[in-house]
């Protein structure tokens, strides 16, 4: 009889259970849904990073992320202007559906809000098992409205409510859920100020007064970096809406000694009539250091997941807003060729006001080093998530998006049908994307109808208005954008809620 000592037995044992445990892990692992984080920069423009093309600013780790992902090229942010612009983001309605088609302060404090009845992001991705949280500047309902983070789906709160509030970066408190959480700036700078009377413009000294202690952008990644230790064990959703890098020009001084180096010819910005944020002596090596500083903020987010074992199964997606400020004295977008070919700002419906750059990573799924010219917006971002995640049907049936699933995953897709554009600021806009066709119409408030028609793919610089040559296409496009907007009593766009339109 073959003789088989009891210990080697138990060794075998031991093995098998710990093969069996080792690939019930592995397929555990196979089932976890990714982690999902989308970091929103704040008024950054189309070629502001240099994977975007940039030539002066250093952004090595958003660079790097481009590398091992994909850039999609024709994306779209939800509006011109911050509060409207995240609307879209979260509710994945379009402009001419969505509640918040412009900036609205509702004081003291806060945005115009999302209602109870909207739909959010954060609010279906919790339905799906995510533990949520928002790190940043909200602007989507003020600290006791119902649009407040905590109302619509956020487990978790920290940085700045109001949009006003936002423009400075040593303010004298953040909100951390519901509660203020002071700061070291005593007194804290304004986001709007002008320089001490009878102080000189050519001295860097009459600029100390905007220079604080407490710097909010660290605090706020300090707690997003947090909130990922916290719940790496879980499926999360951080949503990191940065303020970097909108005016005021606010940043450290050790981030200005780089750019200081270059010697640039860098006026002083000393705003005047009143009109701007807060001065600055060199406002071109400021902008700069700010969106360096973002880079080194994106760039702790991306060496935390590597370090907690968790790049692999976390998407991470990157974009802006909104195009680059039109406030040229404060931020020289010519210098630093922030939209490139692109025309339009901040503020406006042509391609540099909405096209953002966007970078999407997800290690084994999404391609590494490639780029994508499908035409998207903000709006795809909440049926994306829940497709990508085994949830496709979880999306609410009145949203506007498309999952763009297939795109990211390095597959084809049929033509977005349009994507639709309105605001209701800067004189009142409404722009529609078909294919390489674009309509814009301006100064709708002003009582006039006039639609412009670009055809993207030979003129992306919109400078050739060809609607007197094709009448049948802006026809089909104007009556497009007469069934995509919805009026609104909040935001109306008067010429086209009138009685008869």
């Amino acid at each position: 009889m073959l003789q088989f000592p009891v210990r080697h037995l138990l060794i075998c044992l031991a093995c098998i259970y710990v093969t069996v445990e080792t690939v019930a892990f592995a397929e555990a692992a196979k089932t976890t849904k990714p982690n999902i984080v989308f970091i929103l920069a704040d008024d950054l423009g189309y070629r502001e990073l240099g994977c975007f093309g940039q030539k002066l600013i250093k952004t090595p780790n958003l660079d790097h992320l481009a590398t091992q992902g994909l850039r999609l090229t024709q994306h779209y942010c939800g509006n011109a202007v911050c509060a409207p612009s995240r609307c879209v983001l979260m509710t994945a309605k379009h402009p001419g559906h969505a509640i918040v088609r412009s900036n609205k302060s509702t004081p003291p404090e806060g945005q115009w809000p999302i209602p109870d009845s909207e739909i959010t992001l954060a609010e279906v991705l919790k339905q799906q098992g995510y533990v949520t949280g928002a790190f940043g500047k909200w602007g989507l309902g003020g600290p006791e409205s119902s649009g407040r983070p905590l109302k619509q789906g956020f487990d978790r709160f920290f940085g700045y409510n109001c949009q006003s509030h936002a423009h400075s970066y040593y303010p004298s408190y953040l909100w951390s859920d519901g509660k203020h959480v002071e700061l070291n700036n005593h007194p804290p700078v304004p986001g709007h100020a002008s320089l001490a009377k009878g102080a000189d413009p050519a001295n860097p000294k009459s600029y100390d007064q905007f220079k604080g202690q407490d710097y909010a952008p660290d605090r706020i990644n300090a707690q997003a970096l947090n909130f990922i230790r916290q719940h790496q064990n879980e499926p999360f959703f951080l949503y990191y809406p940065t303020v970097i890098p909108h005016v005021a020009l606010h940043v450290p001084d050790e981030d200005l000694k780089p750019y200081l180096k270059l010697g640039w010819d860098d006026p002083p910005f000393t705003r005047s009539r009143g009109f701007g944020y807060t001065p600055h002596f060199t406002p071109r090596a400021a902008y700069a250091a700010m969106i360096t500083r973002l880079d080194r903020y994106v760039g702790k987010v991306l060496n935390l997941l590597d370090d907690l074992g968790l790049a692999d199964n976390t998407i991470v997606v990157f974009s802006s807003d909104n195009g680059t400020t039109h406030l040229k004295q404060e931020v020289d977008y010519v210098f630093f060729n922030s939209v490139g070919e692109l025309r339009g700002l901040k503020g406006s419906l042509y391609e540099g006001g909405v096209r953002v750059p966007t970078i999407v990573r997800w290690p084994g799924h999404v391609p590494e080093g490639a780029s994508s010219d499908y035409v998207s917006g903000f709006e795809d971002w909440m049926p994306t998530f829940l497709d990508l995640i085994g949830a496709k049907n979880a999306a609410p049936d009145d949203i506007d998006g498309i999952s763009i699933a297939p795109i990211l995953l390095g597959k084809s897709q049929p033509e977005r049908p349009f994507l639709y554009r309105e605001f209701t600021g800067y004189g009142g806009q409404q722009s529609i994307r078909v294919g390489d066709w674009k309509a814009v119409r301006q100064n709708l408030r002003k009582g006039k109808i006039k639609t412009e028609l670009y055809n993207i793919a030979e003129d992306v610089s919109e400078k050739h208005d060809v609607a007197d040559q094709h009448p049948e296409i802006v026809a089909r496009l104007e009556r497009l954008m007469e069934q995509q907007h919805v009026p609104s009593e909040v935001f109306p766009l008067k010429v086209l809620d009138r009685p008869g339109k």
